[in-house]
Formats: C-alpha cells, sequence, structure tokens
C-alpha cells in the first residue's frame, strides 16, 4: 500500500491542501469520464494508472491525451488489474465498472470484488484510513461541497430535461448554472473551481445511481418504463436503482415528479421532502400543469435555500403558452414542466424561466433536425434506444417517415413496438445485430417498405431514396419540385439498439456518424 487516504483525504479543501500528493491512485475505464478522474488526480499529485481491457489501438483519445506520461497507461486484455490494484490507495471506477452488474468481465470483477472487501465503507468515519474505492459521479458530488444541486433521472427525456433546467437556472446571473454527469461532461475537473453560487444539474442514469452516496436538493423525475434489463435483471430491479435518487435528497429537500407516469407518481408523499407533481393537464395543489394551452402552477413551494415561500407566477399562475415550446412531440411538454417546475423552485422569474424555454431547440441526438434536404427532414434521435423512446419519436411526425434502425439488443421486450412502427412509419432501414429481427417484427405488424443498410451512412442514404420515394409516388427517386427547405417527409433515425455493435465509444458516436453522413450526401440531394 501507499501512502493511504482517508475519506476526509477526498473533500475539496483536504485535496487543495494536497491530499492526494503521492497516493497511489487507479482509474478504472479509459472513457471521458476516466480521463477526467486521471487528469484531475494527477493534476494533485497522485501517481495514477488508468486501466481499460479495450486494446490501445482503440483508445486513441485517452493515449494521446496522457502521451506525456504523466499517467500511466494500462490497456489491453493482457493488462493485469490485481497487481495494480494490490498497491492501491484509491480506485475510481467508472459507473459502468461497478461491482455487481452482469456486464462488468469477470477478469475484471473478480480483482475488483477482493478490492472491495478490504476497503473504508464510502459511509464511515470520514477519519478511518484505507483502502478507498469510489465512483466519478460520487467524488464528484463531495467535491462540489454546500453547493446547490439538481438530480435528473428518468428512462427517456433526462438529457433533454437536464439541459433545460440548465437553461432555465442561467437565467438568474447571480448563480451559474452548471451541467454534467451523464451527458457526457464529467464535472470532477471543474467542480472545486465553481462559484460557491453556482446551481449545478446532475443527470444520473442507472449506471450512475447505485454508486451514489451523496445529497441532492433537488430530485427530477421523468418516468420509469423499462431499460437496461442486461444489467438489472428484472423490472423491479430497474425500478428499485432509479428509486435511488428519491432517497438521496435531502431532508426537506424537493422532490418533482410526473404525474403522468404512474412509477413515478407512486414516488410523490415519500415524506422528509417535498413533493411537487406535473401533468399535461390542471396542476395539482402545489404542481404544474397545463390549463387552456398554458403551462401553469398551482403554488408551488420554493427551495428553502432559495427563499422558501411560494414561486411567483403570473395572472392565473401561467407561465408561458405551449406554442412557444420550439421541441417536438407531447411529450417535450412533460420534460418542459418538469424544467418550469426546478425554474420556479429556484425562484426564478416566470417571464425569464418562458424566455429560456422559448429559445431552447433541444440538445444533440434528442430529435435534433440536421438538415432538411430536397424536401426531406433529417432527424437525429440516436439516444432512442429503449421503446417507449422510439414510440414517442415516431408520432412526433407526420408521414411519410421513414425509420433508421438497429444496433445492438438490450434485452427488452420490443413486441408492442412492432404496431405502433408499422402504424406511424411508411417504411424502414434496418442496420446492425437487431436487423433480422426487427424486419420479423415490423412485417409481421404490416410494414412493407423495409430495406437493409450495411453503415449508418448507407442507412442514411437509402432512407432518403425511399423517402423520395413516398414523395413522388412513382418509385422514382428524383422526386423533382420539391424545395430544399419545404419538409414534407422524416427520416429519422431512433434506432432502439445500443450502438456496441459499430461503435467501441458508443457516448454520441453514432448520432455524429449520423450527422457527417447527412451533411455529405452527394449533390442531387441537395439542388
Amino acid at each position: 500500500m501507499g501512502v493511504g487516504l482517508s475519506l476526509a483525504d477526498l473533500e475539496p479543501g483536504a485535496v487543495e491542501r494536497g491530499s492526494l500528493r503521492d497516493a497511489t491512485v487507479v482509474v478504472l475505464g479509459a472513457g471521458r469520464t476516466g480521463q477526467a478522474v486521471a487528469a484531475f488526480a494527477a493534476g494533485h499529485g497522485a501517481r495514477v494508472t488508468i486501466h481499460d481491457s479495450a486494446e490501445a489501438s482503440t483508445l486513441t483519445a485517452a493515449t494521446e491525451r496522457f502521451a506525456d506520461g504523466r499517467v500511466a497507461l494500462a490497456f489491453g486484455a493482457a493488462s493485469d488489474l490485481a497487481p495494480l490494484l494490490a498497491t492501491a490507495d484509491l480506485v475510481v471506477h467508472s459507473p459502468a465498472v461497478t461491482l455487481g452488474f452482469p456486464t462488468v468481465k469477470e477478469h475484471i470483477a473478480g480483482p475488483l470484488q477482493k478490492y472491495a472487501d478490504r476497503a473504508i465503507r464510502l459511509t464511515a468515519d470520514p477519519s478511518h484510513r484505507g483502502p478507498i474505492l469510489i465512483s466519478e459521479p460520487e467524488w464528484t458530488a463531495r467535491l462540489l461541497g454546500s453547493r446547490w444541486r439538481v438530480g435528473i433521472t428518468g428512462t427517456k427525456g433526462k438529457t433533454t430535461t437536464s439541459n433545460l433546467i440548465a437553461r432555465v437556472l442561467a437565467a438568474d446571473t447571480m448563480h451559474p448554472a452548471v451541467l454534467g454527469g451523464n451527458n457526457g461532461v464529467p464535472l470532477i475537473e471543474q467542480a472545486m473551481d465553481l462559484s460557491p453560487d453556482a446551481r449545478v444539474v446532475l443527470e444520473l442514469s442507472e449506471l450512475q445511481l447505485p454508486s451514489l452516496h451523496s445529497s441532492v436538493d433537488v430530485a427530477v423525475y421523468t418516468n420509469i418504463t423499462v431499460d437496461h434489463l442486461d444489467r438489472h435483471g428484472t423490472v423491479d430491479g430497474y425500478r428499485k436503482v432509479k428509486r435511488i435518487l428519491a432517497d438521496r435528497v435531502v431532508d426537506g429537500g424537493l422532490l418533482i415528479v410526473n404525474l403522468d407516469d404512474p412509477v413515478t407518481a407512486a414516488l410523490a408523499g415519500i415524506g422528509r421532502v417535498t413533493t411537487i407533481g406535473y401533468r399535461r393537464e390542471r396542476p395539482v395543489p402545489g404542481g404544474i400543469g397545463v390549463v387552456d394551452g398554458w403551462v401553469v402552477a398551482a403554488g408551488v413551494p420554493r427551495s428553502t435555500r432559495c427563499g422558501g415561500g411560494t414561486a411567483a407566477t403570473g395572472p392565473g399562475g401561467r407561465i408561458l403558452p405551449l406554442d412557444e415550446i420550439a421541441l417536438p412531440g407531447e411529450h417535450s411538454i412533460s420534460n418542459v414542466l418538469a424544467a418550469v417546475s426546478v425554474g420556479l423552485a429556484a425562484g426564478i422569474a416566470p417571464d425569464a424561466i418562458r424566455s429560456a424555454v422559448a429559445a431552447f431547440r433541444g440538445v444533440p441526438h434528442r430529435l435534433e433536425t440536421i438538415a432538411v434536404l430536397d424536401g426531406i427532414r433529417y432527424v437525429n434521435d440516436a439516444q432512442a434506444t429503449q421503446p417507449d423512446a422510439v414510440a414517442a419519436a415516431v408520432a412526433s411526425f407526420r408521414k411519410p417517415l421513414i425509420l433508421l434502425a438497429g444496433g445492438r439488443s438490450k434485452g427488452l421486450d420490443l413486441r408492442e413496438l412492432g404496431p405502433i412502427v408499422a402504424r406511424q412509419c411508411s417504411g424502414a432501414v434496418l442496420f446492425g445485430e437487431l436487423a433480422d429481427e426487427l424486419e420479423r417484427l415490423f412485417r409481421a405488424a404490416g410494414l412493407t417498405e423495409i430495406d437493409r443498410a450495411s453503415s449508418i451512412p448507407d442507412a442514411v442514404a437509402r432512407g432518403g431514396a425511399l423517402a423520395r420515394k413516398m414523395l413522388s409516388g412513382t418509385g422514382d427517386s428524383s422526386a423533382a419540385g420539391l424545395h430544399e427547405s419545404e419538409a414534407r417527409a422524416t427520416v429519422l433515425l431512433s434506432p432502439i439498439g445500443s450502438s456496441f455493435d459499430m461503435f467501441n465509444n458508443p457516448f454520441g458516436a453514432r448520432g455524429e456518424a449520423f450527422r457527417e453522413a447527412v451533411h455529405a450526401l452527394p449533390a442531387v440531394e441537395r439542388r
């Protein structure tokens, strides 16, 4: 063992005073999160090694970032984890490498479990010294100190909602709004440098929640349906993981739940905290809803840390009209209601909330319009890898609608999706490992226009051709006479499966490939 650490040594004041100097730190996972952790620890004097069982040739970002040797790299299947853990004072794991997940490979899980068995419990006496096993989200939460924080989770909609919440909170210039977490922006490198008045928005996935022990001031739920059964085994197991965020709200904090979703609605009234419920109809007392085409609040409480009392609204509780929401789809109204709830709880003025929502055009890879070419709208919804998300996406557009779908199975039951796709879509282009299953499913439901693609660029080209065929009505792919900027058909990437069958670094990679393919379409598409 090295110098040995205590939990108190991971706190911001101790780190500033040099508590990590000469500590031996092992970081598990060389993605964005792992790189950020390694850079942070090395920057504060620790001896750091990143371990990843993927081959170095596939981890070029990490290899290039640490080419100066300040962080040691242990990459590839031949890299033995056990000797690294034997001398580690601190092990920081990627959320994907959480003990108990069946997706963690045995050659990682075995040595890691032995380390965990002798590590300090994260709820132990802060002064006790010994090996420490912690996740990046949990360490980041500790480094944030007492800053006001909002945690957002849900099966779908959490990224859009998190980004919108950050935009709404940013309307108060006295309290800088910072967004991080599951959106691919680890906050560990900047946590200690934030203004003490900063308000932190944390998107939290089912990967991150099991290792989170620190608290949040506000917990926001979009919905809880079914996803990631490959990790959690059962629907009940998945729901229990999602429940963790509600249990992490500080006493007297706020819990914001979607009353239109029966699972999240059941969290209301759990005690210790005040619940704000939102729904797409007349609001319940203390909640947010919709009346006569307006988002309306009915006595929403403000956070005690933001002044307490009841949030201000316009006449009749009005905040903004629905027709100012730029995001497509009925489900986007729910995301707006959640964000408005947080804005009111933070004491943001109603007119400022209205302006922030009206200006919000969405986030990459979530119903993101890339271009309108030859009358065809190309929409990137690459993060839709769950049936409810895909169902919501295809319901957001009129026919002609061509669905691009495929990837690797996540172990979910897709049977109910078949009739929805057949009803809402004009055709589909399928790719990846799920292509055979999806074709059987869609054809059985009555969809006849189905093509196959070998890659994302190929899917974009075939999707565009199929859309032009639908528009022309003659099978002529030229679709002559269409105005370039007039969207009369949609090609939608809403893949259903994960991207691991095509991309080693899945966060956003498939959506970026779609974006590049659309921008690279030949001149015939752009006349």
